[in-house]
């Protein structure tokens, strides 16, 4: 297993760490593209015209949230979990 590289940031070390989240997209008709709300990140969304553009950007946008997160000093724990619960087929 290899280690996850670890970083320092504001003198507190840190691991880098690939999680998971959940990307809500949705057209906008008005704006003629595409918003992608990240779902288990209150307020963290951002859009593009295309769907790949809307999700390269929340990638973008999930990075500068959890750097804003750790500058505020509001150090959370983040554990991962997984539920079994039933979805319609459209998400799975």
């Amino acid at each position: 297993m290899v280690p996850h590289p670890q970083v320092c940031y504001n003198g507190f070390a840190m691991k880098i760490k690939k999680l998971d989240y959940l990307i809500e997209l949705t057209y906008d008709k008005f704006y003629k593209g595409y918003v992608a709300d990240v779902v288990n990140l209150y307020g963290c969304m951002s859009q593009g015209k295309t769907k790949n553009e809307a999700l390269a950007n929340v990638d973008k946008a999930i990075k500068a949230y959890m750097e804003t997160v750790i500058k505020a000093g509001k150090y959370v724990d983040i554990v991962h979990r997984s539920v079994e619960t039933p979805v319609p087929l459209a998400y799975a």
